[in-house]
């Protein structure tokens, strides 16, 4: 099976340039994706790229993973309603610093390879490059007709926010990295979102334009929950890729809670599992669905890729010590049951408040456990607030010392997996 009939049956490939299959085949190819440094950490929106990436260093192929230190300056209007912010130079470069850093964890950059992974960032080509140069050298070569027919400036010009001159250029900057890359780099092939297919094709047109040259694009299908949900939101915000953002048991919660629809999905999408062993899998889950081998299988593979089998032994121990025994009280958690509870939110508090008795809406929204006192009201009086595992019948409830555990512990629940250990000190 070839990369691009590997990737088809992982549905991980939406539109596909002519030639992009045969040129594969005909040769070691370079290929890049950029990533953009919107922040100092990737989220698992970037997880299908970086294994893009990955499969296609497996499949012989020469990775190019490029941080956009320059267009992060700029902002894509891809996929946008409204003008971004613009980032300072300086948190730029910490968050090109953390991007790299996390993708050098996941392709292999060894030099003795011939295929070996490579960085790069535009901004590094870019700083030189004047105003005049960039319209003479770039922007001679792609029509403004060009430009306005490309779906992400059309939907802005229809909008009410209109598009700044800005991010109008963005395609054109992209395009030039490409052009840059296939100059210097041999770079042959950008793959990335469905949503960028129109900054890629004017990248490829650049290089025939300029130098006659011919370069490919495939696109990937952008990621969504069959419940119509944002794909790595929780209520929490954003799953990161760093363990100081999400912790590797939210990380690991995220994808055990997935629904069957999205997690027979995922498992093609996500991991390096055969096609054989997904279909096995797939077919036990149907089997006993109650059992969730599915989910387990997806998160363990997952939370291993990204932060290791240490981090996943970790995940699981903490999950069993919170759901496999829900009936049994609190009580029977040792202290190293309560503190070796890795990725649950630790929380310290007042213990004159509690000797004093302190109401529980007041103590959800001192803990930070909720934002508000109005928020936390409505969340125990729908029932949505667990103490020591059982369940806060009303607002009235008083927080005091002989709830506490082992003399300095509160266990609490919000929902049905958000978990939060307060000390009292």
């Amino acid at each position: 099976m070839n990369l691009i009939e590997e990737l088809s049956w992982r549905g991980m490939i939406q539109d596909i340039m002519p030639g992009t299959e045969e040129q594969l085949k005909k040769e070691m190819t370079t290929g890049y994706i950029g990533f953009d440094p919107t922040a100092d950490s990737l989220h698992i929106g970037s997880l299908v790229p970086i294994l893009l990436l990955v499969h296609f260093q497996k499949a012989g192929h020469k990775p190019i993973a490029l941080v956009g230190g320059a267009t992060g300056m700029v902002g894509d209007p891809s996929g946008k309603s409204e003008e971004r912010n613009l980032l300072s130079e300086e948190v730029l470069q910490k968050n090109v610093a953390g991007v790299k850093a996390q993708l050098e964890k996941f392709l292999d950059f060894n030099p003795t390879l011939p295929n070996a992974a490579e960085m790069a960032n535009n901004y590094d080509w870019f700083k030189s490059i004047s105003f005049i140069d960039f319209l003479r050298d770039a922007g001679k070569h792609i029509t403004v007709n060009y430009m306005m027919a490309k779906d992400s400036v059309k939907k802005r010009i229809d909008g009410e926010t209109g598009i700044s001159y800005t991010e109008f250029a963005y395609q054109l900057m992209q395009g030039y990295d490409f052009y840059w890359l296939y100059q210097h780099k041999n770079c042959k092939l950008q793959m990335g979102g469905s949503d960028q297919w129109g900054n890629m094709t004017t990248g490829t047109e650049l290089i025939r334009r300029k130098c006659s040259g011919e370069a490919f694009v495939f696109t990937n299908p952008l990621i969504t929950k069959a419940d119509g949900g944002k794909f790595g939101k929780t209520e929490s915000g954003n799953v990161w890729l760093d363990p100081n953002r999400t912790s590797p048991y939210q990380f690991y919660q995220f994808w055990l809670n997935a629904s069957d629809t999205d997690a027979e999905k995922w498992i093609r999408i996500f991991t390096f599992l055969t096609r054989d062993a997904v279909d096995r899998i797939i077919h036990e889950h149907k089997t006993d669905p109650g059992a969730r081998v599915l989910q387990k299988t997806l998160a363990r593979e997952v939370t291993c890729f990204v932060h290791g089998k240490a981090e996943y032994d970790k995940a699981v121990e903490t999950t069993q010590k919170l759901f496999a025994n829900q009936n049994a009280p609190a009580e029977s958690l040792g202290v190293e049951d309560l503190e070796g509870m890795e990725g649950v939110v630790k929380i310290a508090y007042a213990k004159e408040k509690i000797n004093a008795g302190v109401d529980l809406v007041s103590f959800l929204a001192e803990t930070g456990i909720l934002s508000s006192k109005g928020e936390a009201r409505k969340l125990v009086q729908g029932g949505g607030i667990s103490v020591n595992r059982k369940k806060a019948e009303g607002i009235d409830f008083s927080m005091e010392a002989s709830l506490l555990l082992h003399d300095k512990y509160i266990l609490v629940q919000k929902g049905k997996k958000n978990f939060y250990l307060v000390q009292v000190i």
